[in-house]
């Protein structure tokens, strides 16, 4: 059986048990011999991106290193499935009664039974967590309240899976509630034998991914070879910073998932932070044209107009999302970065607070949120907003980079460096933390120069856009009567100026050193040359 053919079936067969993963069936591209074009009118215009990345012919098979190993599909229950008792528990479930749906299966036996009543017990104890929170510290207060059902529940969960009477699912709300408890060892055990069983509930491998917070612990995993596994291994390489990695892992699952829009989002998000903005907006771009629709994700491609400053974009998509659903996280964090560009940073943060109400574990929104308040300069409450990202994902550079400014506004230059260091530590390739870190050395309060001077290098390494790392370093080895160095950087500096087409003080600057240290040199020509150049550009200068 060709490999789309059989991941398709898969997915459909899955589909039956799960609700999720209708997408990536939709992502599959239809077999034109076997479909009408009305079959395939969710597809068109996804050309584009596969030619933009350079896939294959789409009706050839994937590439060796995809996985397209089959799985065979878990037999459905037909005497639970129909139970009179299990389809009363899962309506009361689906209007979120979570107590009573548990105890209408209280004497229920049979597998999904028993998952139902432990998945709504562990919900219910989850929503009166939430209560709790709210009633201690407020919506968005911060409490170390817990979930009640967690302990009952792992030793009803523990005995079960003893008995072998345990399907996937509830492997994987065991694991879950493990995870909760603390004990990250025996869930990861207990996700990966739920996913070995049953490959497509995308959620148990989602809580895996949580508990791989390193390489070795992805590469201990004792995973079957299958196809689900390579979305895991790509989602997991983009958490671990492995952009290069889980790109190639995209681009090759893309090959018969063509028209993915899940694929496409999260290719977008890695070239994101490799600072690839104009791919990344071609691919949003894409994206929108295809699902007009689309919210998820599109509080990214916010962020990539606004980096951009193509603020008529950000303006057009903030009123657009506003129009669809104006009452989702994502929708608010896009309002609330179109008030940012407008300098309204407290409309903005009104925003972010929204964003946060909906849904307080929204990284995004306190991280965008502390940025506001930077700009208004209300430190305290910059460094709780960012606190409370890093208490969400410690692998959030954006917020230690956050809390490295807010402190060293507050001019506390040592607790700056250590947040900046953070920062560094999860993203080395972005230059613009490597010149904060660079800059705090420099400040009064510390003067380490040789150390600025290390970090202004890491920085000019790393694509300095704006050439201001080369500048510095011009300038700081002057300072430290290192003119040889200095007389080095500034020709590098100019040379990048004058391929720019830039002029200003800058310019003024390096023509001025180079044309009093080549006359300390003796090098009386070229001393002249940039004595000219400089009078020129000064002529020039006041005449603007």
């Amino acid at each position: 059986m060709d490999s789309k053919d059989t991941c398709r079936n898969e997915l459909r067969l899955a589909i039956r048990q799960l609700t999720n993963r209708a997408e990536q069936l939709l992502g599959i591209e239809q077999d034109p011999s076997k479909f009408t074009p009305s079959h395939s009118r969710f597809q068109r215009g996804s050309s584009s991106i596969r030619r933009r990345y350079k896939t294959n012919d789409p009706t050839s098979t994937p590439s060796p290193s995809v996985s397209v190993v089959s799985t065979p599909m878990p037999e459905e229950d037909d005497d639970v499935v129909d139970n009179d008792f299990f389809l009363l528990a899962k309506s009361y479930f689906d209007c979120k009664e979570y107590r009573r749906a548990a105890h209408v299966l209280r004497d229920q036996t049979g597998r999904k039974a028993v998952f139902l009543r432990c998945f709504s017990l562990y919900l219910a104890g989850e929503k009166r967590k939430e209560e709790e929170i709210i009633e201690l510290e407020g919506p968005l207060g911060k409490s170390n309240v817990v979930n009640r059902e967690l302990v009952s529940l792992e030793r009803e969960l523990s005995m079960l899976r003893k008995r072998g009477i345990l399907d996937p699912f509830g492997l994987y709300l065991y694991g879950l509630v493990l995870k909760d408890k603390g004990n990250e060892n025996l869930a990861r055990s207990i996700l990966v034998e739920s996913v070995n069983t049953y490959p497509w509930n995308w959620n148990a491998w989602s809580t895996l991914q949580l508990l791989c917070t390193t390489i070795d612990m992805l590469t201990s995993l004792n995973l079957n070879n299958h196809w689900m596994k390579d979305f895991f291994l790509a989602k997991s390489y983009e958490e671990l910073r492995m952009h290069k990695e889980s790109l190639d892992k995209y681009e090759q699952l893309q090959k018969t998932f063509s028209f993915s829009s899940y694929i496409q989002a999260r290719m977008a998000n890695v070239q994101y932070h490799l600072r690839e903005f104009d791919q990344v907006e071609f691919i949003f771009e894409e994206l929108l044209r295809n699902d007009p629709y689309r919210i998820e994700d599109m509080d990214m491609y916010s962020n990539v107009l606004y980096a951009k400053e193509a603020f008529s974009a950000l303006s057009y998509l903030a009123h657009n999302i506003f129009m669809i659903d104006k009452y989702r996280p994502q929708s608010c964090c896009i309002i609330g970065n179109y008030y940012s560009s407008k300098g309204q940073h407290e409309k903005s943060v009104l925003y972010f607070r929204r964003a946060l109400k909906l849904d307080k574990n929204y990284l995004s929104a306190w991280t965008l949120m502390g940025h506001e308040y930077v700009e208004m300069q209300n430190t305290a409450a910059a460094v709780d907003a960012y606190r409370r990202a890093v208490d969400i994902n410690p692998c959030d550079y954006r917020a230690w980079y956050g809390l490295g400014q807010a402190y060293e506004m507050m001019v506390m230059p040592h607790y700056a460096l250590f947040y900046f260091k953070k920062s560094v530590f999860l993203q080395p390739n972005d230059p613009r933390l490597w010149i904060a870190m660079a800059h705090c050395y420099e400040s009064d309060h510390l003067r380490m120069f040789e150390e600025a001077i290390k970090c202004y290098k890491r920085a000019a390494n790393r694509q300095d856009t704006e050439a201001i790392a080369i500048n510095r370093l011009a300038k700081l080895h002057d300072q430290l009567g290192q003119h040889e160095e200095a007389a080095f950087y500034y020709k590098k500096d100019l040379d990048r100026m004058e391929a720019d087409e830039r002029e200003g003080p800058n310019l003024i600057d390096a023509l001025m050193f180079l044309a009093k240290y080549y006359r300390a040199q003796k090098r009386f020509e070229e001393a002249e040359i940039y004595c000219t150049r400089k009078k020129k550009q000064q002529r020039v200068y006041l005449d603007l």
